[in-house]
């Protein structure tokens, strides 16, 4: 079997775990994506980057709620 180098816009939200709206709002302004017609092909390596760049260490306990922002 060939693996995919590339995805359909609702399999790349199912892969990241996100919905469809989520991936149109806030990924795919930020990756390179193939169009071919009206279909829009995203890039498994695209994915990637924009996993690895919003990625985030979380260290320690964590923080309470805090619905006014202060400390």
């Amino acid at each position: 079997m060939t693996p995919r180098l590339a995805l359909s816009r609702e399999e790349a939200a199912e892969a990241i775990g996100i919905s469809l709206d989520s991936l149109e709002r806030y990924v795919l302004d930020e990756i390179r994506v193939v169009r071919m017609g009206r279909r829009i092909l995203v890039p498994i390596t695209e994915l990637d980057r924009w996993l690895d760049e919003h990625a985030e260490r979380i260290l320690g306990p964590p923080r309470p709620f805090n619905p006014k922002g202060t400390r």
